[in-house]
């Protein structure tokens, strides 16, 4: 294995441990991604590239910067469809799905979500396989349909539980947390516990987040001690400093404080809603704020002090109101920055178009030959071509017009275009330059697409040029070759072999078609020269 190939290797094994490993530190991994990039960049793998583009943008939708992920998904979408890259297609739709589900479009959401799954196989790591599942269930959750969430949630937890997939733990308590804001506490206590034995079973140490999930659901069931030992588990568990996530100390402070408040601890509730307040506002955390400003009013009710529970509760609905205010520029700001990119993916895709097309048949033109072309010849053995050129055409422009010429190429350009769908509904035509014009048939062997390409020559011959051209007719000689023709399976040596069988058509009398099959074609027309 060369060293090149080895560094490749190497480098899809680390972006592999960004994709399918959950990370608390997306600034770091954001950077880190941005490094890889430049790697594959170096080695010349635009796939490599790709994955680390992707995994920045997760990166970026995960600290927040939700407008610059929905600009650059689009890139690395339209890489992954026009280069078939299936795995990393998929993981795009993955995080689509949680761009619009951030949106509040759960329609979208669950699209997305739906086809990320749909485009797993036996290629798709273990984590995939069991993640994928994992969102397609959180998108249905958004989408309110529970019922089918269970079914997705069940069979994410089967394949994790075959493969002991440790994202079981994280799929767990996303089942935690649909099934206890769906309303079902009892079904949300009974994932919990499922949760906290896996993870006796495993001896694995439960993250924050998780002992949050439980916490809140324990709170939800009025298991206040059990939520509050949580919690103070939960907090310890934070202070180690393995997490970095700037908003969940605050959540966490106002989850203990509930379960503080359902034991009737109410100077000790109080103290951690301190606490939560405090990192609220010196960390800017609105999302938090809500949350500790409705505990706050909760709190001051439990102690019967009704106007403190008041001024509160106007301090949560002031608070609230803002944070719906952010949320709803945030999204507006997202949604421009995907209209503006669809607006400027269509723009590029018509010039893409346009810079593909002559100007004046609107055929394809030798760029986009030279992009189509080596591709049928790699895939379809039954792939022919055929160079077509109109005879005596130099007569036409020098004895009527350059613009009669044009006309008469026009005409030509619609026929070969009409002919040529009805013949092969996956060939096309192309405009070579000059009178020249190159037809792609694939799947078509030789004989049968000679047939039909002096089927063409009949009808091109015999369309009423008069008008157009007065007394001058117009033909066209034909030269056919497929691959078996070909010295090679090559673009040069075939449409060689095609220009040397339009050669002999030309020097046969015109107005013939001529393959390594034979000739066809009238001999004696008026035009033969």
């Amino acid at each position: 294995m060369s060293k090149r190939a080895m560094d490749a290797e190497k480098l899809s094994a680390v972006l592999l441990t960004i994709e399918d490993r959950r990370s608390w530190d997306a600034r770091a991994e954001l950077a880190r991604a941005i490094e890889l990039e430049q790697v594959a960049r170096d080695l010349g793998d635009d796939l490599l590239a790709a994955r680390a583009r992707l995994c920045q943008i997760n990166m970026r939708m995960r600290r927040g910067d939700v407008a610059a992920a929905a600009e650059q998904i689009w890139h690395v979408h339209q890489w992954a469809v026009e280069h078939d890259a299936r795995q990393l297609l998929a993981r795009t739709h993955l995080i689509w799905s949680a761009i619009h589900l951030h949106l509040g479009d759960a329609e979208q959401g669950l699209e997305h979500a739906v086809l990320s799954v749909e485009l797993l196989d036996d290629e798709s790591t273990e984590h995939m396989h069991v993640w994928h599942r994992t969102k397609l269930a959180d998108a249905l959750y958004f989408a309110d349909d529970m019922e089918t969430a269970r079914v997705r949630y069940a069979q994410a937890e089967e394949i994790a539980l075959r493969a002991g997939s440790p994202a079981l733990l994280c799929m767990l308590n996303n089942y935690a947390y649909a099934e206890s804001c769906s309303g079902n506490r009892q079904r949300a206590g009974e994932v919990v516990d499922r949760l906290q034995q896996l993870a006796l079973d495993w001896n694995t140490p439960l993250e924050p987040a998780f002992l949050d999930t439980i916490g809140s659901v324990q709170v939800s069931n009025g298991q206040y001690a059990r939520a509050e030992a949580t919690m103070q588990t939960c907090i310890e568990r934070y202070a180690e400093g393995q997490w970095d996530d700037a908003n969940a100390m605050a959540q966490y402070l106002v989850t203990l404080a509930q379960a503080q408040r359902g034991l009737g601890q109410h100077d000790e509730a109080q103290a951690s809603l301190d606490k939560a307040l405090q990192e609220c506002r010196s960390r800017d955390l609105g999302e938090s704020l809500v949350r500790a400003h409705r505990e706050q009013a909760e709190l001051h009710a439990a102690r019967g002090d009704f106007a403190a529970a008041f001024t509160a509760h106007q301090a949560f609905f002031k608070v609230y109101h803002r944070q719906q205010s952010l949320k709803r520029e945030a999204r507006a700001r997202t949604r421009q920055a995907m209209f503006e990119t669809t607006e400027a993916r269509q723009e590029a895709e018509r010039f893409r178009e346009q810079a593909r097309r002559d100007p004046l048949t609107g055929l394809h033109n030798r760029r986009y030959v030279d992009e189509r072309l080596p591709d049928l010849i790699r895939t379809d053995p039954a792939l022919t071509v055929a160079l077509v050129d109109l005879d005596h055409f130099k007569q036409i422009n020098d004895q009527l017009s350059h613009d009669i010429g044009d006309q008469v190429l026009v005409r030509v350009a619609q026929v070969l275009t009409r002919e040529v769908a009805a013949a092969c509904s996956d060939g096309f035509v192309a405009r070579m330059g000059g009178e020249e014009f190159l037809v792609v048939l694939p799947g078509t062997e030789v004989p049968s697409a000679t047939a039909h390409l002096d089927g063409i020559r009949l009808t091109i011959r015999n369309q009423h040029w008069s008008p157009i051209t007065q007394h001058l007719p117009v033909t066209v000689s034909i030269g056919v070759a497929g691959l078996v023709d070909a010295p090679e399976d090559a673009q040069a040596p075939l449409l060689s072999t095609a220009d040397s069988h339009l050669y002999a058509a030309k020097h046969g009398g015109r107005d013939r078609v001529v393959s390594g099959t034979g000739l066809r074609g009238c001999i004696g027309h008026p035009s033969a020269a």
